[in-house]
């Protein structure tokens, strides 16, 4: 290797290093800030390349896609002077780059802690004003929706950064205060229990009275049917022994004296004391029979 190609290839490195330390790229997904010792000099740099002159540039770059902060849980009180536990999450990204860094000097975990203390100091403004049931459920909703609001208005003007969303991941109350709420909560559960079988007895004993009553008015009705049917067919077993009495006046009689002894010695055991000459051993009597 000659002396000619050691030049080319030094002048080649040289030129490959400066332009390393001379030009950079910005990805899509990224912000950034060119410094002139120290001093921001060119704010929200684009995505793509870019040139700077080595030594007196500096260059910092910071992610420009929504971030997420995951604050620790706190104790906040509520209007009834409530304590409870608060686990919550913000979402969070850069907005303006130059006010970032002139606030934060660029680090991001500073960024983030300052703005974990201005959300704990939201919940806390905001869970003052409501009660436990409407922090829980009833202005759930409203309560992230202002305190976003609220966030903006410090953070884009100190910090540089948009609050997109804050939310409240878990709600919880403390040992001292779970239990007597809980003991409420099974206190006004047994109540509305007690209220539901008190109706339920009373609509029982409703269809118990009304079953009794159509029972009552069934088995009338059932007795008068009977009653008439009963009457009809003796009025019909009259008329036809009139009828037959009327034809044969003596076998009706002969009829009925034998009907009168089947009843009468049914029994093996049966006892009758009656005289011989009684009309009812009439047809028993041959003699008189005859005569």
């Amino acid at each position: 290797m000659n002396a000619k190609t050691l030049f080319i290839l030094a002048t080649l490195a040289i030129v490959a290093i400066v332009a390393s330390k001379s030009l950079y790229i910005v990805n899509e997904t990224q912000r950034a800030v060119l410094l002139k010792f120290g001093e921001v000099v060119e704010s929200d740099l684009q995505p793509g390349l870019h040139a700077k002159v080595p030594l007196m540039h500096q260059v910092k770059i910071f992610d420009a896609r929504v971030l997420t902060l995951d604050s620790r849980a706190a104790k906040f009180l509520t209007v009834e002077k409530k304590a409870v536990e608060v686990d919550s999450f913000a979402k969070w990204r850069i907005v303006d780059v130059s006010r970032f860094y002139t606030s934060t000097n660029g680090d991001e975990i500073r960024a983030q802690r300052l703005l974990e203390q201005r959300i704990n100091e939201g919940l806390r403004n905001e869970f003052a004003q409501r009660s436990l049931q409407e922090v829980v459920s009833g202005e759930r909703a409203e309560l992230m929706t202002n305190l976003t609001e609220q966030l903006n208005g410090f953070t884009k003007e100190s910090l540089g950064v948009e609050v997109v969303d804050v939310r409240v991941k878990k709600i919880d109350l403390p040992n001292t205060v779970s239990g007597p709420i809980f003991s409420r909560m099974a206190a006004e559960r047994q109540r509305e229990a007690q209220e539901h079988r008190a109706k339920g007895g009373e609509q029982a004993a409703i269809i118990r009275a009304d079953a009794e009553r159509q029972k009552t008015i069934l088995e009338a009705q059932a007795y008068k049917e009977s009653e008439l049917l009963r009457g009809e067919g003796d009025a019909k077993a009259a008329a036809i022994y009139a009828s037959a009495y009327d034809k044969d006046p003596e076998f009706y009689a002969f009829v009925r004296s034998l009907t009168a002894y089947r009843s009468t010695f049914s029994g093996k055991q049966d006892v009758l004391v009656l005289s011989p000459e009684s009309e009812f051993f009439e047809y028993f009597n041959s003699t008189n029979k005859k005569k």
